[in-house]
């Protein structure tokens, strides 16, 4: 099983309150059995070719995407000849059956990619605070379920909001850690869109901590 279905009904209520009515939910993917690592990022956006209605296969997180991959290959999270057809496909051209293969590779590897807010929005446009709160108890439930070793938080919000703390990353340079719930939280800068160029530091991070 790549996903905690069980939480589903209650993200999808969440999506048709503060995401796009014309998108669905994207729902956290991986290895759902103590994964060597859970990555957590904001929320998704109408890029991810999933989140149409129509789409009749699992809703994970980024795909149809490039960017963020690059990070995963470079972790060890994806293997090679997958990620060479994610980097030449168009988003069109990710099948159902593709993103299965995707995402059985994670998991293999002992990841599980999900977003804190679970609701697709038609562009990047930020969230409030309030809305990601929204979703911090799921949160909770979606981390005591997949009960991770290690939990990797993208961005100073995100990590901020987890931990009910204010943050900063830049802080949190080498192992350092925070302890919620008696799981390691290591609070690293995010990847992708205009954190792309701290995609080098990121990876730094995460490669000391693994």
């Amino acid at each position: 099983m790549l996903q905690v279905t069980d939480l589903h009904k209650e993200f999808d209520i969440l999506q048709k309150k503060f995401g796009c009515p014309s998108l669905s939910s994207i729902y956290g993917t991986g290895c759902t059995t103590f994964p060597n690592i859970m990555f957590i990022f904001m929320n998704p956006t109408g890029r991810n070719i999933s989140s149409i209605q129509s789409w009749k296969g699992i809703r994970a997180p980024w795909i149809g995407t490039k960017q963020v991959w690059d990070m995963f290959l470079e972790l060890g999270f994806l293997q090679e000849d997958i990620y060479k057809k994610i980097k030449s496909y168009k988003p069109e051209e990710w099948s159902e059956e593709f993103v299965e293969s995707v995402y059985q590779d994670i998991s293999h590897r002992g990841g599980y990619i999900t977003n804190l807010a679970k609701c697709t929005q038609i562009d990047a446009r930020p969230l409030k605070d309030s809305v990601f709160r929204e979703y911090l108890d799921l949160m909770y439930r979606e981390i005591e379920v997949v009960n991770p070793q290690k939990i990797v938080s993208f961005g100073n919000q995100v990590s901020s909001v987890l931990l009910g703390k204010n943050i900063s990353v830049s802080n949190y340079q080498n192992d350092e850690k925070e302890v919620l719930n008696g799981y390691d939280i290591y609070p690293t800068y995010y990847p992708v869109g205009q954190g792309r160029r701290n995609m080098p530091l990121a990876i730094r991070r995460i490669k000391m901590i693994m």
